[in-house]
């Protein structure tokens, strides 16, 4: 037996989450062993955690939640989950072996029992960072690959818009633009966030939303002739801005709404009108419904890293102990690049 250290749920959470609404705790009753009784069980070390906006959606009271599909919501008192990259300690399972590492999602803590490991992906190609297992290589890089190529349907030369562009998803969908030969500008919070954009992402052009007075104004000023596709991060007055500045037959993949997560009244949308206009197509996606591409996806991406035609950035916290701190600031924008939680290294 030995002691686990966990990041707990203290109660349902109303609003943004804050740092007070989780505690760390040790169970002293956990065996480095999966019981006998499991057929198909498999004990993990977590080594590294994500950090993903979805999490805050899984807090509330279920039935004071919009958000239902594919995720079960957390329990007071229970370690919070998301996406992991772990190592197998033990397995009576037959597709994972004792020392595999593997990625998908576990609790919030150092060990974890999973019952049903299915949707577990095991990790084949160790040359690559661990790490990049929770963005790069792992849930947010499918994201990005699902969203512009599955999605969107780029052509060559199409003008590109990303939200949000500096995070773990919007940052490999402005490359991926620019390797399909479009033209790509994105928009976020910092100037950090927009040298990293233009100076090591290769963007064409990017702007800071929080010194615009008119987004609309803004997005008229880099696309003077309209966006083709506008990949969605954020929601809100970014949006409503799109959709005016948005090309007849254009394309909105919406990938996220982190400006409507925590609002007691999300913000309304006043342009929906010109999707009927310019005939525009916009489409929400959940990436889990396209795990079955990750091989596809993996053939794409793995040349790109090695031949260092894709770069990322990874905003590193150390220790469970700061997981609620990671997590939390990704609501005012605090993390740069991808926020991942070291659990261990190894």
């Amino acid at each position: 037996m030995v002691k686990n250290k966990q990041v707990l749920l203290k109660d349902y959470v109303s609003g943004s989450p804050k740092e007070s609404d989780f505690i760390i705790a040790t169970d002293k009753k956990t065996s480095l062993e999966v019981p006998e009784s499991s057929d198909n069980g498999v004990l993990l070390k977590n080594l590294y955690l994500s950090c993903d906006p979805y999490m805050s959606l899984l807090m509330p009271k279920p039935a004071n939640s919009t958000f239902e599909d594919g995720f079960s919501h957390y329990t007071p008192g229970s370690p919070i989950n998301g996406y992991a990259v772990s190592k197998v300690l033990d397995s009576t399972h037959p597709k994972f072996n004792k020392g595999d590492l593997v990625w998908g999602i576990t609790g919030w803590e150092e060990y974890s029992l999973i019952a049903e490991p299915d949707s577990l992906f095991k990790i084949e190609h160790t040359d690559i960072p661990l790490s990049h297992y929770t963005g790069l290589l792992g849930m947010p890089g499918m994201t990005a690959y699902v969203g512009f190529y599955e999605v969107c349907k780029p052509k060559k030369g199409e003008k590109v818009f990303i939200s949000a562009a500096a995070g773990a998803v919007g940052q490999l969908v402005g490359q991926f633009a620019k390797l399909a030969g479009c033209y790509v500008v994105g928009s976020a919070g910092s100037k950090q966030k927009i040298d990293l954009l233009k100076n090591k992402f290769g963007f064409d052009d990017a702007f800071n939303y929080k010194e615009e007075q008119d987004l609309d104004a803004a997005l008229k000023r880099y696309f003077p002739e309209g966006i083709d596709i506008y990949f969605e991060n954020v929601g809100g007055k970014t949006l409503d801005a799109a959709l005016l500045n948005m090309k007849s037959h254009g394309r909105v993949a919406v990938c996220g709404m982190i400006s409507h997560y925590n609002l007691d009244k999300p913000e309304g949308v006043h342009n929906l009108a010109h999707i009927l206009y310019k005939r525009i197509r916009m489409e929400g996606f959940a990436v889990y419904e396209y795990y079955h591409l990750y091989p596809k996806f993996l053939d794409l991406v793995l040349p790109y890293i090695r031949e260092n035609k894709i770069t990322y950035v990874e905003d590193i916290a150390e220790g469970l102990e700061n997981g609620p701190a990671a997590l939390v600031g990704l609501f005012s924008g605090r993390n740069v690049g991808k926020q991942v939680l070291v659990v261990a290294r190894e």
